[in-house]
């Protein structure tokens, strides 16, 4: 089992890094008060934590007994039948999914989904408590037709289930499902509190961890705990005991971002644009997110840039970033902002030439 989910907070008490956060859950929950909820923080803070730590307060232990389909879905339309099949992960009292894993036809899932829920009560549980839990990941990864979807979904059965939304950028979800849920912001942990996080789970497992080492690990997990607690894992398979001077190995898309931008700098041809599209698709198949992809390149490239071209970069990678949100094929976005970088790159040399 990996760190992060060995040592990872069951019960709203157990919490450290967001005890306040898990106080004021536990109050609500102690009162009977469970509204539709929206967590949102960078990756790596402790939403899904929080929110696991928050279905076990209200249901008990019997959350912990999961079961993952997947599971076919026809869904009758006015002009069609749409069918559709995507994973989720249940137990008895909640029901957990990616509404975006379906793309276009999110809006669909949603309501089906929503719908078979009402049908069926919880059983075992307090008269105050008769709802299931409904948790969609990356809400903001969900298209806008989804989300108003959602909105009137969350009206009209919320007397049959509550729904907890996590997302990471919060300004992507439209101001009315925003209005409609107790807004949970996760922030990141600090770099001494990841260092002290490190040292608590190395002296669990008995380990000596170097102080150094501890805040290099902390220094290159961009405040990601989860990212972390990976790499100390990491650095424990590569060489152990720990030594002060031990480097800190970066995750293995990144080393490939890096050899693409590389890549990008020493040369601008079409050709070129052909060997990049095909490493992106690599990364995109090892299931890294678009969104992740754009950003790293973003930063690589404007590493060894002049501070003019810099700026240009950083417009055209958030425009390129929004056009990848609305559209359906991250690949197309991602290749449209590399040829612009190269079009531009290779202009400025050349003026730089001349």
């Amino acid at each position: 089992m990996l760190y992060a989910d060995k040592y990872r907070p069951k019960a709203l008490e157990d919490f450290d890094l967001h005890s306040d956060i898990s106080c004021n859950l536990a109050k609500l929950i102690s009162q009977n008060d469970c509204p539709h909820a929206l967590f949102y923080g960078p990756p790596g803070a402790g939403k899904k934590t929080l929110i696991l730590a928050l279905l076990r307060e209200v249901y008990g232990p019997g959350v912990e007994k999961l079961k993952v389909e997947c599971k076919p879905w026809k869904i009758e339309l006015p002009t069609r039948t749409l069918e559709v099949e995507f994973t989720t992960l249940a137990s008895a009292y909640h029901v957990e999914l990616n509404p975006s894993d379906v793309g276009n036809n999110d809006r669909y899932v949603v309501q089906e989904i929503i719908q078979e829920m009402a049908k069926n009560r919880p059983v075992g549980v307090s008269s105050e408590r008769m709802f299931k839990m409904l948790i969609l990941n990356e809400v903001d990864r969900m298209s806008k037709e989804a989300q108003h979807s959602l909105r009137r979904t969350m009206e009209k059965y919320s007397a049959a289930c509550r729904i907890v939304l996590c997302c990471s950028n919060v300004s992507k979800v439209i101001e009315p499902v925003r209005s409609r849920c107790l807004c949970v912001r996760v922030h990141a942990p600090t770099h001494p509190q990841i260092e002290a996080r490190l040292r608590a789970v190395a002296a669990a497992e008995g380990w000596a961890l170097p102080a150094q080492l501890a805040a290099r690990i902390a220094q290159a997990s961009d405040r990601n705990l989860r990212r972390a607690l990976l790499a100390l894992e990491a650095c424990k398979a590569q060489q152990f005991p720990f030594q002060e001077g031990q480097a800190v190995a970066a995750a293995d898309w990144e080393l490939y971002i890096q050899e693409i931008a590389a890549e990008i700098r020493a040369e601008q041809s079409p050709r070129r644009l052909h060997t990049v599209r095909g490493k992106v698709y690599e990364l995109l198949v090892n299931c890294i997110p678009p969104e992740i992809i754009m950003r790293r390149l973003a930063l690589e490239l404007m590493q060894k840039l002049d501070d003019e071209l810099r700026q240009s970069v950083a417009e055209q990678a958030a425009f390129f970033e929004h056009r990848l949100q609305e559209g359906s094929k991250a690949i197309f976005h991602i290749e449209a902002f590399v040829a612009r970088f190269m079009a531009d790159y290779k202009n400025f040399l050349l003026a730089a030439m001349a």
